[in-house]
């Protein structure tokens, strides 16, 4: 066990699929809960208190008149019950582990963590950026606007969950394995200034700089770390399970490395883990991996 983490761990499913608009990635929480997370983390000393799945309802209203974000009510109403979860289980001392799901959770559970870590530093561990609008989105599928939303940028029901205030400084955020932007994303990052570190750097550089540095951005002035983790941010090879794969990604030993790197520094918070879809998958291979990628960041070793 890492005994800097708090020894209790909170879970919470979110069994969301309407960011994505594509069925299966609903069915991650149970995945990654077959693949043994409770089991893993509990044999390395922690208290899990697995608090179940929230309900999000399938509904049949698309769109939302007057904006082409798909499901934006439904996702906007689960969010907001993941960040009074998340809100707490913060309260009781405990971390909270969210696992999904598309990556449109990451709005309600930076927006709950935020309530009580008014300076959280960010690490977007993706393949995507995850920084579209309204107004720049190819697709409308909010999975792909939760960043934007948890700097301020988007729909008012989704900027307004947790308050408006509540919101992440972009000199605090770092992007880590990004290989797929789209050009209102590129445009956005060079106007925030944020820190993306594309698999060019981190073919360059390694992992281990990469993390250093990263690490370096997301303490400076922070009270806390949350961990945003998208299984599509390891290459399709090592995780085949996820909705938008994109080849040429982190290696599964790299990823280990970045999740040991994060236990041995300490500032971990909050992590959330998503984007796991059974139905894409390999005899739970993706799920497999996440959890693998768990015991590592909370503190798992060999010796």
């Amino acid at each position: 066990m890492n005994s800097t983490i708090n020894s209790n761990i909170s879970i919470v499913g979110v069994p969301m699929d309407l960011g994505a608009d594509r069925r299966g990635v609903d069915m991650g929480p149970s995945a990654i809960r077959y693949a043994g997370v409770i089991e893993r983390l509990e044999a390395l000393g922690y208290a899990v208190h697995d608090k179940g799945d929230l309900v999000v309802h399938r509904s049949g209203q698309y769109n939302t008149v007057g904006t082409n974000l798909k499901y934006l009510e439904e996702i906007a109403r689960v969010n907001s019950e993941l960040a009074a979860v998340v809100v707490e289980e913060m309260k009781k001392g405990h971390f909270p582990l969210v696992i999904g799901g598309d990556h449109s959770i990451a709005i309600g559970t930076i927006a709950g963590v935020l309530q009580h870590r008014k300076k959280t530093g960010v690490i977007w561990y993706d393949a995507h950026g995850d920084l579209n609008t309204a107004l720049t989105s190819p697709s409308g599928n909010i999975h792909g606007m939760s960043l934007a939303v948890s700097l301020g940028y988007g729909h008012e029901l989704l900027t307004s969950i947790g308050g408006i205030e509540a919101k992440v400084n972009p000199e605090n955020v770092v992007i880590i394995g990004a290989r797929s932007l789209d050009p209102g994303e590129r445009d956005f990052i060079k106007e925030m200034g944020i820190k993306v570190f594309t698999m060019h750097e981190i073919d360059r550089m390694g992992m281990t700089r990469v993390m250093e540095e990263t690490l370096q951005i997301v303490t400076g002035g922070t009270d806390g770390v949350h961990l945003s983790l998208d299984l599509d941010g390891l290459d399709p090879q090592d995780a085949p399970g996820v909705g938008t794969p994109v080849l040429g990604g982190i290696s599964y030993r790299e990823s280990h490395l970045a999740m040991e790197i994060l236990a041995e520094a300490n500032v971990l918070t909050s992590a959330e883990f998503v984007e796991v879809n059974p139905i894409l998958d390999n005899v739970n291979q993706t799920a497999n991996v996440a959890v693998a990628l768990m015991g590592s960041l909370f503190g798992e070793k060999l010796l």
